[in-house]
């Protein structure tokens, strides 16, 4: 564990600073497309119209994150699903990943707080309900369903294209294709999440628990499943690495075999 912490905090503080950032691009444009007082609200009447807006915005946030020299540094988790779904396939350290998916929750919860100081009372407003995400009128089934389904997609598409020498530098775009249609489209299901740490970020600033328990197991298990069905499709191979861009010089503190195997699609 000391070791760990020694040599790899930067990449937790990245881990941390990045779902921070990315909960801080939530809140701003959610309160900007949804508050009544937002002329954009005023403007664009049409609900799927703002989601379309709303995915837009968060698929251009992602892609910048996994992009960017501090993504391409810590793999671009962000999630905690998505880190114990690579613990399950080897590629990282236990302590690595107890100290990711804490430096995830807390970064995650200290960028809404940190929102909510500097938009008072707009971030909390019922339309905007410091984005929140709770099931919708068809109540936590559905929800559950909705969530695993898209967790399943987004990581064989994760694992699909990092395996793929030839794609793997397009992964980030295809995440932000993803989020786009989700958001613009299941939302009214479950409020999209796939991030347990997302949404207990937006369950403690708004001290709302609608149904948590769908979204600390669907997105695990969705993505657990479509790791599993990975590897009984490839015959038990292993996945290379944990990181969604590997095309750079950044240092890989993962169980990382990107370089040396020759076997490697593409």
């Amino acid at each position: 564990m000391a070791s760990a912490a020694c040599q790899h905090w930067p990449e937790y503080l990245i881990e941390a600073a990045g779902l921070g950032g990315f909960m801080i691009a939530a809140g701003g444009l959610a309160t900007l497309l949804e508050h009544p007082a937002s002329p954009v609200r005023q403007v664009v009447g049409s609900a799927l119209l703002r989601r379309a807006l709303m995915g837009t915005g968060m698929a251009a946030t992602a892609m910048a994150l996994v992009y960017s020299p501090w993504g391409k540094r810590s793999g671009a988790h962000f999630n905690p699903a998505l880190t114990l779904t690579f613990l399950r396939l080897g590629k990282v350290a236990l302590w690595d990943a107890l100290f990711y998916v804490l430096a995830q929750f807390i970064g995650g919860l200290l960028g809404l707080l940190l929102l909510g100081a500097a938009l008072g009372p707009a971030l909390a407003d019922p339309h905007v309900s410091h984005v929140a995400t709770v099931p919708g009128p068809g109540g936590p089934w559905p929800a559950f369903v909705a969530e695993a389904a898209m967790s399943f997609v987004l990581m064989a598409t994760v694992l699909t294209l990092t395996n793929i020498r030839v794609a793997a530098r397009y992964t980030g775009l295809a995440v932000g294709a993803l989020l786009l249609l989700y958001i613009t489209f299941e939302a009214p299901l479950s409020g999209m999440s796939i991030n347990p740490a997302r949404t207990i970020a937006s369950a403690v600033s708004a001290w709302r628990w609608d149904a948590i328990w769908v979204y600390f197991t669907a997105p695990p298990l969705g993505m657990l499943l479509a790791a599993e069905l990975y590897q009984f499709l490839r015959g038990g191979r292993g996945v290379l690495c944990a990181k969604l861009h590997h095309h750079n010089s950044q240092r890989c503190i993962f169980r990382c075999s990107w370089a040396s195997d020759p076997g490697m699609p593409g």
